[in-house]
């Protein structure tokens, strides 16, 4: 095979190629391939297309366009080198995929958490910021407890505190949005801090790792001081959404834009154009510096979040009696069979805080309408107006702990979790 300069250097991994076989062409970054049967390319698109070697022609077009040692050499090293005139972000990993590096030989998926690894796994980073690394947790997100959220509050406050321009959490997508509404709400915060994550490990043929990790990066370097989500707008590499950390909900278990915000736009987006990063905002959002660096991460663990659908049991009811909050999911705006309702009254009476929020993707609660609304209301049921379910329960949990009024406290928005009144896409 003959490269495009007219050499008779054959392709290494990390050079753009373009293959063609038969019909189909196909233009790309030429990666490892566990097979020598195979050619296997990162198309421009974002994702992974392998060729049978046999009848493929293969022309180099440009040589060393991606560090593919760089990124995928688990036992490399890698040196960070500072910039003065680079922002620094603090990389923090709580687990999940996004940093992880493949064995190419063995398929296998390696997470690896440090500055140094982040950098070998994505090296589209470097030269966009200094960073430093450090290691919360190392879990499947559906393991997170409220202990790791305080933790992560902590490391963030410690991070900003010793100056960094930004943080980026990396985080399993499972429970990504209960982490960003636990620290939006335990966090008054100067610089962005952005969540972000891995919908596809890199083994996958449509990872979405890379551009996920580079647009937090931009978005952790913007004029905003917020809890954010950063993930995938669209199924395609173009851009990332910027959620607010108390709207965002996950709508789909695999599209690599399962994020969306719940009754609204997003407050922004980093458009990813090859590399090249843009990041806008489209709504009113807190600003770099205008709050001081402030922490208040103790929440009350012993709360419930229970969902109501026909036919469900009284005996759930029973289970949560003795605790200190509940978060009902009702029906509409916000309703539960009328048998409930006494031993609800109850539950309020021994001392549980009971707050109502409901199941429907948009909208809010209004008890005032039906019978069964007024009279969870005089059983003293708190409504959550337009929070999101599990929102409603991170906000209970840090409320039941930090204020002298809870109550009060889960109709008042405090991070953007709630509105006054709903207006359609405000």
């Amino acid at each position: 095979m003959e490269s495009a300069s007219g050499s008779n250097a054959g392709p290494e991994p990390g050079d753009r190629v373009r293959v063609e076989r038969g019909a189909d062409a196909y233009e790309g970054v030429l990666l490892p391939s566990s097979t020598p049967e195979s050619v296997v390319l990162k198309l421009d698109g974002g994702y992974n297309v392998a060729v049978s070697r046999a009848d493929a022609a293969v022309e180099v077009v440009e040589s060393d366009t991606y560090d593919i040692e760089g990124a995928q050499d688990v036992t490399g090293t890698s040196e960070i080198t500072f910039e003065e005139d680079l922002p620094t972000v603090s990389l923090i990993s709580t687990g999940g995929t996004i940093a992880s590096t493949i064995d190419y030989r063995t398929g296998a998926v390696t997470a690896q958490f440090d500055a140094e690894d982040v950098l070998r796994a994505v090296p589209d980073l470097a030269g966009r910021a200094n960073y430093r690394g450090r290691v919360v947790a190392n879990i499947l997100s559906e393991n997170a407890t409220p202990e790791i959220w305080r933790e992560l509050a902590e490391a963030v406050h410690e991070e900003i505190e010793q100056g960094a321009d930004g943080v980026v959490v990396m985080h399993g997508t499972d429970t990504m949005g209960f982490s960003a509404a636990a620290l939006a709400f335990a966090l008054d915060i100067p610089v962005p801090v952005v969540f972000t994550g891995s919908q596809r490990s890199a083994d996958r043929p449509s990872s979405d790792n890379v551009m996920n990790a580079v647009c937090a990066i931009e978005a952790a370097k913007a004029d905003c001081a917020e809890v954010l989500v950063c993930m995938h707008a669209s199924e395609s590499d173009d851009r990332c959404a910027l959620h607010r950390g108390t709207r965002v909900r996950k709508n789909h278990t695999s599209r690599r834009d399962a994020f969306e915000t719940v009754g609204r736009e997003p407050l922004g987006e980093v458009i990813y154009d090859g590399g090249e990063t843009a990041v806008s905002f489209r709504r009113a959002h807190a600003e770099r510096g205008g709050e001081e660096l402030a922490i208040a991460p103790e929440l009350e663990t012993d709360v419930e979040l229970l969902k109501f659908t026909p036919g469900t049991g009284e005996a759930l009811l029973e289970a949560c009696e003795g605790k200190a909050g509940l978060v009902l999911e009702g029906t509409g705006l916000g309703h539960v069979h009328t048998d409930w309702i006494p031993r609800i009254g109850g539950l309020i009476e021994g001392g549980t805080t009971v707050v109502m929020t409901s199941q429907c993707i948009d909208g809010r609660v209004c008890d005032r309408v039906y019978d069964t609304g007024r009279d969870l209301l005089e059983a003293g049921v708190i409504e959550a107006e337009d929070t999101l379910p599990g929102v409603a329960k991170v906000k209970l949990m840090w409320a039941l702990e930090n204020s002298e009024d809870p109550e009060a406290l889960m109709g008042t928005p405090i991070a953007g979790e709630c509105t006054e009144r709903s207006i359609p896409w405000a």
